[in-house]
């Protein structure tokens, strides 16, 4: 006679937040302010009231950040803004860093 054995697996699964990165742009004396402010309402997302404060925080200080996103997201929005403030002739500086 076979003996049926009854086996249940327990099996956990850890799901991994990814890590988060900022998305700064920093200040620049050459970079319009309404550059900036497209930059931010097309590849960022932002209302046009909420772009403007925000560029005017890059503008008194050094960097702002501009978003908050995964890895990949935040280095293509990132690279995006940068070729496109390249196309325009612009030094806009923009990078995603880990928190």
């Amino acid at each position: 006679m076979a003996v049926k054995e009854n086996v249940q697996e327990h099996t956990r699964e850890r799901i991994r937040i990814p890590r988060q990165y900022q998305v700064l742009i920093y200040n620049d004396d050459f970079t319009p302010m309404d550059f900036v402010v497209e930059v931010l309402v097309r590849i960022f997302d932002k209302e046009a009231n909420q772009a403007v404060t925000l560029m005017m925080s890059i503008h008194k200080g050094n960097y702002a950040v501009a978003g908050v996103y995964p890895r990949d997201i935040a280095q293509t929005k990132a690279l995006e803004a940068v070729s496109w403030a390249r196309e325009e002739g612009y030094p806009l500086k923009v990078e995603a860093v880990c928190q």
